[in-house]
């Protein structure tokens, strides 16, 4: 990579950090703060009854204040990922990006606590004291062995979970990744050789819970920096270390690679040669989780090992061993259950919820989401995708069950299907939804012609779609206006060298394109020489032309001018073969979650029974999310109220729909409170089949639809992804002016993934 590349990637991630505002998290209230009533009630004098009852009864602090969904993420900073001892204050970023995830994941809330506390006894007596404020606790990048002393103080003395993720996180989704290996392989715990380099907090826990899998403790083989772990070693040793020492007489790792049944690698880059891989066993399993560069590349690995079964930490290999896959869904299933501890019993519980979600047949959901790749349980796929939206529930019910189980939960669980119903639907609609579509993309390398080339917002998701996907973007525009404008903006990206530029004033393929065009609209009135001009100035037609001709794969356009004169042009030259437009989708990203909105732009008043094909379009699509949809038909008319307007056109739409056998939710009419309130709809229609609150909404006109997503848009946090046109195959799309480069960026996605059945 280039020192300019690196320069703009540094400045990238520094300006996210900063702006719009400095930092990744906030604080926002959960109650109303309106009037001098809530006043009342927030503070003074309300606030006295909660903490009496909390004086009463401690336990009352998980129903009157956020105490039992709040983690603490402390760190004193001294193992900080590859940086080493930076110190609590230069860690603060790293333990924001954990409290992100946190909520992002599992909808758990966090402070992230940075202490200037380097010896661990005082470390964990400042933690021990922060036992009122929080639920859980979890200990971050502390380095060894003082984590080990930390985590022990806090477990001794604290009434809530205190679980280092480092640690145990790491040793849970490799003991996934180990028991589904095994399994694989034919092969069992107590039977197999295990060869570990790096003595750190991870590979000691990890170690540590393959023990306790069944792997016989004389069975391990512990290297670090000094060489083999053995009796009577002196240097840099500690009583982890130590109870894994071998007696023996070898010293090295290439002396103690024979035979191995499983190299665990956490450690460094290249310490595992292809020569000492070639004296493991048939089938060996190799964890290489070195980041980012592993102890030995797959590649490399498998050039002497065609059978291995291979884990790294990189997300651009098969079987990422990701801590993200373990611990916002262990907190969530022990705050959820009010655990003291997270003890053996719930580690050993995750472990099996993730083997067991892997060998599973994939859901449709996951499936669609990861379109395209292979998600087959084998050598390949061994643990689940970070984004299997099955993780909360599978895993976190798992932990929770198991906390009732082992006696530390406090509120155990009366309906533990009502329970995981909960976290399918309060967790998964507030994950980081585009990615599925994002990993969906990355499979193939469409060719996706952006009409509008010149934008800055389009050059700046070109180098977006150059960096996060395998997309080859095509900009339709002048090169040196292109040129000048990514050297004024500071983008490492080049015309003619990065992407593909298509030149309407001078192009080789000008006549074959004009001639192309003449031939699909010679008989709607369009001349030669209207043909000639079209295709000199009008980059939507020349998009378009490009997918037809099959030099792209799908187009974008509409970051400046009308939505139907571009549409337009889209009827007129792909609108065949079976394609037409049908309705434009817009998922609004809103803080609970998802919601999709259609028809916004191409159909005015639509028919009854085109009020039915855009539902079915939107069907498919909301799936492309891994969702399923739950889809309101909205009227000002409820269940037949009212006969004039918008509820007969609706109710017809209904009895289409009904007569088509569709598999998916639908119910209508109704209003839009109605839709997005179940108990609303369960009062005024009960036994509804509309099972909870809609993710989808159909509206009997475009202006009432564009005008709920411009309100969402306008007066909420709600994040546009769209509009996605429904009809044409993803073959093209056309976005509003507002669009910014990530939104750009996202139909870029949207517009990469390879559909066969989507409309």
């Amino acid at each position: 990579m280039s020192d300019q590349t690196n320069d703009t990637a540094r400045k990238a991630a520094l300006d996210y950090h900063e702006f719009p505002q400095p930092g990744k998290l906030e604080i926002r209230a959960t109650k109303p703060m309106a009037n001098g009533r809530d006043l009342t009630r927030a503070y003074s004098p309300g606030v006295a009854e909660a903490c009496l009852e909390i004086k009463a009864d401690p336990a009352n602090a998980a129903r009157f204040t956020g105490r039992g969904n709040l983690v603490a993420v402390v760190s004193n900073g001294t193992a900080v990922l590859g940086l080493g001892n930076i110190g609590g204050l230069a860690s603060k970023p790293v333990m924001e990006g954990k409290a992100v995830l946190f909520k992002k994941f599992a909808g758990i809330n966090c402070f992230d606590i940075e202490l200037n506390e380097s010896d661990p006894e005082k470390l964990a007596d400042i933690v021990c004291a922060l036992e009122p404020t929080f639920g859980a606790v979890n200990l971050e990048d502390i380095k060894a062995p003082d984590c080990f002393i930390v985590e022990r103080i806090c477990k001794e003395r604290m009434n809530i979970p205190v679980f280092h993720d480092d640690q145990h996180g790491t040793a849970i989704v490799v003991g996934a990744a180990a028991k589904n290996a095994l399994f694989v392989a034919g092969k069992a715990f107590e039977d197999i050789k295990i060869v570990s380099t790096g003595g750190g907090a991870a590979g000691i826990a990890c170690l540590d819970m393959l023990v306790k899998m069944g792997v016989k403790r004389e069975n391990v083989w512990l290297c670090d920096v000094h060489g083999l772990v053995y009796e009577g070693r002196a240097e840099d040793m500690n009583p982890q270390k130590a109870a894994y020492a071998q007696a023996s007489d070898k010293r090295t790792l290439d002396e103690v690679i024979d035979g191995a049944d499983l190299f665990l690698g956490l450690s460094g880059p290249n310490v595992l040669t292809p020569d000492m891989v070639s004296r493991m066993t048939t089938q060996p399993i190799i964890f290489a989780l070195a980041n980012p560069y592993p102890e030995i590349m797959p590649d490399a690995a498998r050039a002497v090992a065609p059978d291995a079964i291979i884990a790294t930490g990189r997300s651009d290999y098969p079987n990422q061993v990701n801590n993200v896959l373990c611990f916002p869904f262990i907190f969530r299933g022990a705050l959820d259950v009010g655990a003291t501890e997270i003890n053996d019993v719930m580690k050993l519980a995750c472990i099996d919820g993730l083997a067991e979600l892997a060998r599973a047949t994939t859901s449709a959901e996951a499936a669609e989401a990861y379109h395209g790749e292979s998600m087959n349980f084998g050598p390949d796929y061994l643990i689940p995708k970070a984004f299997d939206p099955r993780l909360v529930s599978v895993v976190s019910s798992a932990v929770a069950k198991a906390a009732m189980e082992s006696g530390v939960a406090t509120r155990p669980v009366e309906d533990m299907d009502a329970y995981i119903e909960k976290l399918n639907h309060s967790v998964f609609r507030s994950a980081l939804l585009m990615r599925p579509v994002f990993d969906a993309a990355a499979t193939a390398s469409r060719r996706l012609v952006f009409a509008e080339g010149e934008d800055e917002r389009v050059l700046r998701a070109a180098q977006a779609i150059l960096e996060e996907t395998t997309e080859k973007p095509i900009l339709i525009g002048r090169p040196d206006v292109i040129g000048q404008r990514c050297e004024r903006m500071g983008l490492t990206v080049r015309p003619g060298i990065d992407f593909e530029i298509v030149n309407p004033q001078d192009d080789p393929r000008y006549r074959d394109y004009w001639t192309t065009y003449h031939e699909l609209m010679a008989r709607r009135g369009v001349t030669p020489d209207l043909a000639r001009a079209i295709m000199r100035t009008n980059s939507t037609a020349i998009a378009a032309i490009m997918v037809e001709r099959g030099e792209a794969d799908s187009m974008i356009c509409g970051c400046f001018g009308q939505y139907r004169w571009h549409l337009k042009y889209l009827e007129d030259i792909l609108g065949r073969g079976g394609l037409r437009p049908h309705g434009a989708l817009s998922m609004m990203i809103l803080e609970d979650g998802p919601l999709f909105i259609a028809d916004t732009h191409v159909r005015d008043e639509p028919t009854p029974a085109q009020l039915a094909e855009t539902v079915i379009g939107a069907a498919r699509h909301v799936r492309r999310f891994g969702i399923e949809p739950r889809i309101a038909l909205c009227s000002h008319s409820q269940f037949g109220n009212l006969d004039g307007g918008t509820g007969p056109k609706m109710r017809e739409a209904l009895e289409i729909l009904d007569c088509k056998g569709v598999d998916f939710i639908y119910e209508g009419e109704m209003n839009i409170d109605t839709a997005l309130d179940s108990a609303i709809a369960d009062r005024i229609m009960p036994g509804s089949r509309l099972e909870g609150a809609a993710n989808t909404l159909i509206f009997a006109n475009a202006d009432a639809a564009s005008g709920v997503r411009n309100i969402l848009k306008m007066k909420t946090s709600g994040i546009e992804v769209g509009p996605i046109l429904m009809g044409m195959g993803n073959r093209a799309h056309i976005v509003t002016p507002s669009i910014t480069p990530r939104g750009l960026l996202n139909m870029a996605a949207i517009a990469g993934t390879p559909v066969a059945t989507y409309g």
